[in-house]
């Protein structure tokens, strides 16, 4: 069984004991909870989509670990002038595993 769920801003194609990384979540280590914003479950050819969100249907996450992301690097180069600028930052981060799927 597999659902495509909002999360953070983002959407995301998870299955049950999958580990994804979303936006940095209000949940300490550890914490355990539940969404019911899915747009579509599927098992094989069975394929319910919602209109926007399927109805009755949750998702079980636990939070494994907030952290902040690998660095990202952002580079401006104007070529023959000598201009260059290097900035970078570190998106912060939950990384959440798939409990349950509930339909």
């Amino acid at each position: 069984m597999y659902a495509v769920l909002k999360l953070g801003g983002n959407q995301h194609i998870v299955r049950k004991d999958d580990i994804i990384k979303v936006n940095r979540l209000q949940f300490d280590n550890g914490a355990e909870f539940e969404i019911n914003e899915v747009l579509a479950i599927g098992e094989g050819e069975d394929v319910t989509f919602g209109t926007p969100f399927v109805e009755g249907a949750k998702i079980k996450f636990e939070v494994l670990e907030n952290k902040k992301d690998k660095k990202v690097v952002v580079f401006k180069k104007k070529r023959r002038k000598g201009y260059e600028r290097k900035k970078g930052h570190r998106q912060h981060i939950s990384v959440v595993k798939v409990k349950e799927i509930l339909k």
